[in-house]
């Protein structure tokens, strides 16, 4: 798949916003559609302040001819028509999805795959009744996408092996890295583990092993450097002279033991969270998240910067 598609962004918030900055900044000629006409607007204008912003820092060449790629249609129907691809961003409300689905099935010309961009819900939630339901599927971004570049590709039981093929084609033409997910499950991959070391961190803190400022010292000093470039299952093949085996060899025991205590399914408590809130809260006044935010994005970008900068390939995949 090349890179001259066009792609319709159905729901134009912050992550339909993300997306129209990603396809239009691989040379995608983009339709923006959103059911709420002043966002749809508002959305165009802000993708442009994200555009000036990524060229200011040298992840963009051209921001005014990137933005020329990005057209806004009030009605459905004009960004649907003859497009490749459909990514639906709208909120994460079942009924709307479903309501939604039925006019995008309709709509959407028969080759083109439609991907949600949701963060929980399966695609078969809200596919099942469709004429045309083997083309859809979830293709989840991590926010903001045009930063963070995974892709969750997650089929329904019913979408075709093609589709799910044709939409990771497409990721990838769009510098994206899609993960194809195999099969449903609830919060796809990286929300799982998100969640499970969350579920640590705050288990941590309740018991007074460490405080909140700490317990984001050893990620951000720590495992958030290795993690950075490389994943957990590279972090320990390199970790022992005969790599992974090894590792589990020496170490297996220890987290075997570990993980004995780490059975818990409590909720996180209201004191807990008020704990948190309020350590939170000492370090950075309320007030202040909004520039904290731009700072974290403005970091994004120079790591992404710098990621790029140093693409090559790895020794063991190099051409040979």
């Amino acid at each position: 798949m090349t890179n001259q598609h066009v792609i319709a962004v159905v729901g134009t918030g912050l992550i339909g916003q993300a997306w129209a900055l990603v396809f239009a900044r691989a040379a995608c000629e983009v339709r923006l559609w959103d059911g709420d006409t002043a966002a749809l607007h508002r959305a165009r204008e802000l993708v442009a302040q994200l555009a000036q912003e990524l060229q200011r820092s040298g992840l963009v060449d051209d921001a005014a001819a990137l933005m020329s790629r990005i057209r806004v249609c009030e009605a459905l129907s004009d960004a649907l028509s003859g497009v490749d691809y459909v990514q639906e961003s709208v909120p994460e409300v079942l009924s709307v999805k479903q309501a939604l689905y039925v006019q995008l099935d309709a709509l959407t010309p028969a080759h083109a795959v439609i991907g949600s961009s949701t963060s929980s819900m399966p695609a078969s939630s809200f596919t099942e009744n469709l004429q045309h339901r083997e083309r859809c599927l979830v293709a989840h971004p991590v926010n903001p996408p045009y930063l963070v570049p995974v892709v969750e590709v997650c089929p329904a039981p019913w979408t075709a092996p093609a589709a799910v093929q044709t939409c990771m084609d497409l990721m990838q033409a769009v510098q994206q890295k899609p993960v194809h997910v195999r099969r449903e499950l609830e919060g796809f991959i990286l929300n799982r583990l998100q969640g499970a070391l969350l579920r640590e961190a705050f288990r941590l803190v309740e018991q007074g092993y460490v405080d909140a400022d700490g317990l984001d010292i050893t990620i951000r000093e720590g495992l958030g450097l290795r993690w950075s470039f490389m994943g957990p299952f590279e972090t320990i093949d390199l970790n022992a002279p005969g790599g992974l085996a090894d590792y589990c060899a020496r170490y297996g025991g220890m987290y075997q033991s570990i993980a004995q205590d780490q059975a818990s399914t409590a909720d996180w408590s209201p004191e807990l969270i008020a704990q948190l809130q309020k350590a939170r809260r000492q370090l950075l006044p309320e007030e202040a998240l909004a520039d904290r935010r731009q700072w974290r994005d403005r970091r994004l970008m120079a790591l992404a910067l710098h990621k790029k900068a140093l693409e090559a390939p790895t020794p063991s995949r190099s051409p040979t």
